[in-house]
């Protein structure tokens, strides 16, 4: 058993259900540093201080440990050189989340090469790199030789080095417990859709919304599910209002509440602009919903090869699929029949055993280096 601290800037959301799902399935000693997740541009921008303190503190009181895993809302490099006398020759692993070169802008908001360039740097600084889905290593490996040709001084591609020291691993969810539970049948009652991730620009809530007002004005029966956070700053009380008669549920829930929804859902449905991977698709996969999935980002990596006709539409074609689903929903259910045990793979006590192993390789590679 290896002694790894995780120094998490960010400890909450997606950060914080991917570690503690790591922890609560690892073989290995896992120590947490975190901060509360709230300031992330701060915490990139200089949380690294702090961060580098508690790790030596830590280090001091418990002794080097054997692996130290950095998220990457922090500036891995900056974090390395202010902790390097207590850290000696521990390796470095880097959990790519996300990144900010690649993570769409807000309406009104200016593009910050500051943020990228220490995404840049923090994957220079970490022995090994860790991406929560191969199309996040790959998006962004494509995109970094271009910020840094922007840049003077950089004519080495640095993208095959980091290639090399990179392995993807998925964030667990409970998709075990999920495809294993009944689900509720309401047969008699019009399709539920589900709405199920963050209330951001780049989820594109606008676009779903505004295909099922169009469809409900044309006279189609469903019934809506809004889950999480509607902190009220994205502009869409026109839209939701013209929906009103078809949302079953809008807010936050428990998780016992979240569960239960997820199990009653038909139908959950994305447009998302920027997903990386995707855990509030997978757990509603994992439930039995018949997924209205775009043909990017990271969702043909979630759903094998055979049922992409079936789940995934091309763009400008949401408010026709979503048609097409509703009036069917049995003949779609047939067609991704087997979709909904496959999450399998996505279970965390699988991929908890991925990290380990990741952890076990890191460590033997510092050794021989």
């Amino acid at each position: 058993m290896a002694r790894v601290v995780v120094v998490e800037p960010f400890y909450g959301g997606s950060h914080r259900f991917w570690l503690d799902g790591w922890r609560s399935h690892s073989e290995h000693d896992l120590e947490l540093i975190t901060l509360p997740d709230k300031f992330w541009r701060w915490r990139m921008r200089g949380g690294a201080v702090a961060l580098a303190q508690a790790l030596v503190d830590h280090v001091n009181t418990h002794g080097r440990p054997d692996l130290v895993v950095v998220s990457a809302l922090t500036d891995v490099a900056s974090l390395a050189g202010l902790a390097r006398r207590a850290l000696g020759e521990t390796a470095l692993a880097i959990y790519m989340h996300e990144n900010q070169l690649l993570y769409p802008l807000a309406p009104n908001q200016q593009h910050d090469e500051s943020m990228a360039l220490t995404n840049w740097r923090s994957l220079m600084a970490a022995d090994a790199v860790w991406w929560n889905s191969a199309f996040h290593r790959d998006a962004l490996m494509a995109e970094l030789p271009v910020l840094l040709g922007r840049q003077p001084d950089q004519t080495i591609d640095p993208t095959p080095e980091i290639v090399a020291r990179s392995s993807v691993l998925w964030p667990g969810v409970d998709a075990r417990l999920l495809i294993g539970s009944d689900r509720q049948s309401h047969s008699h009652e019009p399709p539920l859709v589900l709405w199920n991730q963050r209330w951001d620009h780049d989820k594109n809530p606008r676009a779903v919304f505004s295909a099922l007002r169009r469809l409900a004005g044309d006279g189609v029966e469903f019934r809506l599910a809004l889950a999480g956070e509607d902190q009220g700053r994205h502009g869409l009380a026109d839209v939701l209002n013209d929906l009103e008669p078809q949302i079953v549920h809008r807010g936050w829930l428990d998780r016992a509440g979240y569960v239960d929804l997820l199990l009653r859902s038909d139908v959950v449905v994305s447009a998302a602009d920027h997903e990386f991977f995707g855990i509030a698709i997978v757990e509603a996969i994992a439930a039995g919903a018949t997924p209205v999935l775009p043909n990017r980002l990271s969702f043909p990596e979630l759903i094998a090869d055979k049922w992409h006709s079936a789940t995934l539409y091309g763009d400008g074609n949401l408010s026709t699929r979503l048609a097409d689903v509703l009036a069917n929903v049995e003949r779609y259910r047939a067609a991704t029949d087997g979709l909904r045990d496959s999450m399998q793979r996505f279970d965390v006590a699988a991929t908890a055993g991925h990290h380990d192993q990741a952890v076990n390789a890191a460590i033997a590679s510092g050794r021989e280096q």
